[in-house]
């Protein structure tokens, strides 16, 4: 039998009363521990009150919400549409800048980039995988390499050649299913020069880079880069309610003025959604957790570095902003296995786009010091075992260890 439940902010704990680190963090969701105090509390005082709204009346919750928004988003977005996931805040996206130009309806996305499994999310995303079973994709979609500010000139040259001008530029500031891919400092700069020269949108992907992961509210700080519209969901919802955005500049929200029932949503922006945004965002500026994700993160890469030192033959990369991490590994069998030594030594880890190649390290914000440690600690002891698996006995000694509390 498998049962799971919480167990503190930052674990898991199973039947057998173990518990584990979580340290993929339900790909981006638990930013703010597992079943936050304060966001609990405010949910469930808003299922006391009202649990789903009554779509004809005004939601008092919903305005505060889009107001926070555009206060503690990038300048120039003011206008907000909630939904319930990221795959809905990118078929938002996508939908408001076709319908921003009609003339522009090519859109261009990253290989690599993935955005979601609904049909616009998945035509823009770059996984055959994901792509193959479902057909022809929507067309006027295109992708060009990630980081390659060249690639996309020429996409949009020759876009604009042959009259099929490109109306927007979909991105993950750090691509991360496809690998916790970092950028050059010069790219989302360059990718927002070039929207402005050719006149196309720039959408930023940050369903899993915002709400602090990085060490930033959003990603795109990092970059001095503000998108025209940006789409947020995962740890939105602070690890309790299911919720999502996308949040946008007046200019192109005003096509759904005289018809706001062009897009909509039942559940989008259901009064438990909101309290649990509103909560999240609360708990993150009050406790600083952006600023400790940067602190974490920079502590938590140096250790992983200094733990895989010697096993060079396996580790191809380390690499991270904030606490998005991943290690990148020879090939998929080496980074499946280091996953199973993980969860041995009570850590939960996983790999990127049903690959195990590169392994994500993506622990709660509100992971402690020792825990961190921990963490580094069970890398090279795990990293040992695969190179010498007789020291396994290691791995039974370092089972038994809780990781300590800082």
């Amino acid at each position: 039998m498998v049962e799971w439940s919480d167990a503190g902010l930052n674990s898991y704990r199973d039947v057998t009363g173990r518990t584990y680190l979580d340290c993929l963090g339900g790909f981006g969701i638990f930013n703010v521990g597992h079943r936050n105090p304060k966001v609990v509390k405010a949910v469930m005082d808003q299922l006391r009150r009202q649990p789903l709204h009554s779509q004809d009346l005004l939601d008092p919750l919903r305005a505060m919400l889009a107001k926070a928004l555009a206060m503690l988003t990038p300048e120039g977005l003011e206008f907000s549409f909630l939904c319930n996931s990221g795959t809905e805040a990118v078929e938002g996206a996508l939908k408001l800048a076709r319908a921003y130009d009609p003339a522009r309806q090519t859109i261009v996305a990253a290989t690599k980039g993935f955005h979601g499994k609904s049909y616009g999310s998945l035509s823009a995303s770059a996984k055959a995988e994901f792509r193959r079973p479902f057909g022809p994709m929507l067309p006027n979609i295109e992708h060009v390499p990630f980081n390659d500010l060249p690639a996309l000139r020429d996409m949009l040259t020759s876009c604009r050649a042959v009259g099929e001008d490109v109306g927007a530029v979909l991105l993950e500031p750090i691509q991360g299913e496809g690998g916790v891919n970092i950028p050059d400092d010069d790219y989302l700069p360059g990718v927002r020069a070039l929207c402005d020269e050719f006149g196309a949108l720039l959408i930023l992907d940050e369903v899993q880079t915002g709400m602090g992961r990085t060490g930033k509210m959003f990603c795109c700080e990092h970059y001095g880069v503000a998108p025209d519209l940006m789409c947020l969901a995962k740890a939105f919802g602070g690890g309790v309610v299911p919720a999502g955005a996308v949040v946008g500049r007046r200019e192109i929200f005003e096509r759904l003025f005289d018809n706001p029932f062009l897009h909509t949503s039942t559940f989008g922006g259901n009064p438990l959604a909101c309290a649990a945004a509103l909560a999240t965002i609360n708990v993150l500026i009050g406790d600083h957790l952006p600023e400790r994700a940067a602190v974490l993160g920079e502590r938590m890469l140096a250790g992983i570095r200094d733990a895989v030192r010697r096993f060079e033959r396996l580790v191809v990369a380390v690499r991270g902003k904030g606490l998005l991490m991943a290690l990148e590994f020879c090939d998929d069998a080496i980074g499946f296995e280091f996953g199973k030594q993980m969860l041995e030594r009570g850590i939960l880890v996983s790999g990127t786009l049903v690959n195990a190649r590169t392994i994500r390290i993506e622990p709660p914000l509100t992971i402690s010091e020792g825990e961190a440690d921990y963490v580094c600690q069970s890398i090279g002891e795990s990293l040992a075992v695969l190179c010498h698996p007789e020291r396994s006995e290691r791995g039974e000694r370092s089972r038994r260890a809780e990781p300590v509390e800082g």
